[in-house]
């Protein structure tokens, strides 16, 4: 089933959809299977190396989901920021609704398992590199022998690369210009950090003028 996408939410700007996948790497993947889809939730990194957008990730040897993608047709959905709008916050609140404003971003394509022992190694390096930064301070994987052996045998490597992607960015679009900046101002003003972090994307891609 395809994301649903009305005109004024839609996203075709590929750095936008980026950006959100690198700024909310940590997605549910879901593989097709009978009797009841394979779902997991993984963190993906974008190999940035590839022409077409390709996802890096890794399940759990035990996990069966690995088991049962291989060559599959999945879908990573990263979600990014999301909140609450109540209609107060409009200039006519009597005359609305309340809603929830979003970011998402839905990558299909085929689920390729990485075989050998390098790609496994080469995957979660760039994991590790990813989420544990350039500090001093960082941990590295650097154990040696059958302890490294263990733990690269104990994944399963696999990169999807993209057949289509959608995004959907409902960010009050479809308000007229002051009510946009009022959801903004009240995001701003919220004691809860995906309201503000949801204001944020407003701000970076939505006008409150038009």
């Amino acid at each position: 089933m395809a994301l649903y996408v009305p005109r004024a939410f839609r996203v075709d700007d590929s750095a936008a959809l980026a950006a959100l996948i690198d700024e909310h790497p940590f997605a549910t993947l879901v593989t097709p299977a009978s009797p009841e889809p394979c779902i997991s939730h993984v963190p993906l990194l974008r190999d940035r190396s590839a022409a077409t957008l390709t996802l890096l990730g890794h399940f759990a040897r035990a996990n069966p989901h690995g088991q049962h993608a291989a060559g599959t047709a999945s879908t990573a959905i990263f979600h990014g920021p999301h909140a609450y709008v109540s209609p107060t916050w409009y200039e006519d609140p009597a005359n609305a609704v309340p809603t929830w404003n979003f970011a998402t971003v839905h990558v299909h394509g085929p689920l390729e398992v990485l075989a050998s022992t390098q790609d496994a190694e080469d995957v979660l390096r760039a994991l590790v590199e990813r989420f544990e930064g350039d500090d001093e301070s960082a941990w590295r994987f650097s154990m040696q022998g059958r302890q490294r052996e263990a733990m690269l045998s104990g994944i399963v490597a696999f990169r999807i690369v993209a057949q289509a992607v959608s995004g959907k960015f409902k960010l009050s679009q479809n308000r007229p210009p002051t009510d946009r900046r009022r959801v903004l101002d009240a995001l701003d003003a919220s004691t809860h950090a995906d309201s503000r972090a949801t204001g944020d994307w407003m701000r970076r891609y939505t006008s409150s003028d038009g």
